[in-house]
């Protein structure tokens, strides 16, 4: 998650139930996280472990997948709506009705209203998070009748903040006022996938086959292969260096840091980047207008901390690029017109990102200038991202060390968050009895897959879905004899209450009777 956080305390293979809040103690935004992060951990996995890996309520499930073609410019997909479980996260493929607008006082006098109806489904093109686009060509669908092809669901999490969507901003507070929480989003997005990727080694392509094959493929898609330690690492020179924080320190910095280390280009490690932050990437800033290589900013960062300099590599992008998880040059901010809020970049960033507004274009600033430097050398570049180098500690700054396992595969958006604290000098990193960092698999991102047709020709799809039904029935009626038993002991009990009150009414009547014989 993109976000402004102290640090992620999280782990499941810890088994906390809860967080416990104490009187008259510090409240932060760990805490609180950690139980949300609890209780979606709890649900999803009771939701899992009830309707299996993926699933839909019988009488609404969601995603059901018509292909249209043919008779059309572009082949398209339409994704009906409805509920649908993958690993436990819930899938909403409902499409919300438009709203209704205030009507003209001269409606009555004006021409007929259009009434076309809108659509109640989802299309290929259309889906909320899918963000496809017709003029590149990996992002059109296949032709069934010469290839079939499979339709998946790619579900994932990613952050929102008032950058991308300004309704999360409370106005009342002002403009000076930074945003509060971000948020959580479900990202679900269905993609095509060509059958020779699923390694089918006959023809059969029953949904059996098809599914199986599918699952493998989804397993090596889910476990990512990169591995990344962390340390804090004292430098020779630390004995003559008096602006330590303190005399044995490892890490340097001033303040606390929350670094994020997030794999850019994706690939094997030869071709892959990576890109850091102190911020955990949260340092974001609004566009208002893009001109050439002249950036207009809707506000500035508050602080100097939180601000742009020149030199600062930036990350031109918006709502659809994040969504589609796919690497964009980043840039360097070459001039700053700080009265103006403007920022003249390195280069022009690429055709069809941030030019429209309702998609929210934003920089986000990255905190790496150069590649690692390593005995008097730094690598350089690519595409303005760090090229990853496996076997050896890579120094970040102030101290702060990264390492990258040999033999790993990346894919872009995997992170891993690293959190920095000057009250040890040193960064808090899982190590073993020896003292030495443990190799970690990415924090995220979790991705999750789940089949819903096969496409054989234009004719339909196979439908690959599962569907559950409710728990709740009706409650059986019980046989004769059991019935009968119920009919006895009911009369045997008011035969007995009826003799008990009979002789509470005979004792009371013989007591009232003594009592006259008395007097």
């Amino acid at each position: 998650m993109h976000a402004d956080l102290s640090r992620s305390t999280f782990r499941p293979e810890r088994h906390y139930s809860a967080v416990i809040a104490q009187q008259g103690r510090v409240q932060i935004d760990a805490d609180a996280n950690e139980q949300t992060a609890i209780q979606l951990h709890q649900s999803r996995a009771l939701t899992a472990d009830l309707i299996g890996q993926h699933g839909g309520p019988r009488n609404a499930a969601g995603f059901r997948i018509e292909y249209v073609g043919g008779k059309h410019d572009i082949d398209t997909l339409h994704i009906h709506g409805g509920r649908y479980y993958v690993d436990g996260i819930l899938c909403d493929a409902f499409r919300p009705a438009p709203g209704t607008p205030v009507p003209d006082e001269d409606a009555e006098d004006s021409a007929e209203q259009d009434t076309a109806q809108p659509p109640t489904h989802w299309t290929y093109w259309d889906q909320p998070d899918g963000y496809r686009d017709p003029e590149k060509p990996g992002d059109r669908l296949p032709s069934p009748a010469a290839n079939p092809f499979l339709v998946y669901l790619l579900v994932w999490e990613r952050s929102v903040t008032a950058a991308e969507d300004p309704a999360l901003r409370e106005v009342a507070l002002g403009a000076a006022m930074p945003d509060t929480a971000a948020r959580a989003k479900v990202v679900w997005q269905v993609l095509p996938l060509a059958l020779d990727e699923l390694e089918i080694e006959d023809a059969d392509l029953s949904k059996e086959v098809v599914r199986a094959a599918f699952d493998k493929w989804a397993k090596r898609q889910s476990a990512p292969s990169a591995r990344l330690a962390a340390r804090s690492e004292r430098p020779d020179h630390a004995d003559e260096d008096p602006c330590l924080v303190k005399p044995d320190a490892r890490y340097r910095g001033p303040e606390n840091q929350l670094y994020r280390v997030e794999v850019h280009e994706g690939g094997e490690a030869k071709d892959a980047t990576f890109k850091w932050s102190r911020e955990n990437g949260s340092v974001v800033f609004p566009v208002d207008e893009l001109d050439g290589t002249w950036v207009q900013l809707a506000s500035l960062g508050h602080d100097d901390k939180l601000d742009l300099n020149v030199g600062d590599r930036v990350e031109f992008t918006d709502t659809a690029y994040a969504s589609r998880l796919e690497p964009l040059p980043l840039l360097r901010v070459e001039e700053l017109d700080l009265p103006g809020r403007r920022v003249r970049l390195s280069a022009e960033p690429e055709q069809g990102v941030g030019r429209l507004p309702h998609l929210h274009p934003f920089l986000r600033r990255w905190d790496h200038h150069e590649g690692p430097k390593r005995r008097g050398r730094s690598a350089a570049p690519r595409g303005g991202a760090v090229p990853v180098e496996e076997g050896e500690w890579l120094p970040l700054e102030d101290g702060v060390e990264v390492y990258f396992a040999k033999g790993g595969t990346y894919r872009t958006g995997d992170h891993w968050i690293v959190p920095a604290r000057t009250a040890t000098g040193s960064v808090e990193w899982p190590v073993d009895a020896a003292r030495k960092p443990l190799l970690q698999a990415p924090a995220g991102i979790a991705r999750h897959f789940a089949p819903l047709a096969l496409v054989k020709g234009e004719s339909g799809a196979v439908d690959l879905r599962l569907a559950f039904g409710p728990l709740a029935s009706s409650i059986p009626a019980a046989d004769e004899a059991t019935l009968a038993a119920e009919a006895r002991a009911r009369e045997e009990e008011i035969a007995a209450e009826s003799s008990a009150s009979g002789s509470r009414s005979q004792t009371t009547a013989e007591a009232e009777a003594a009592l006259e014989g008395d007097k």
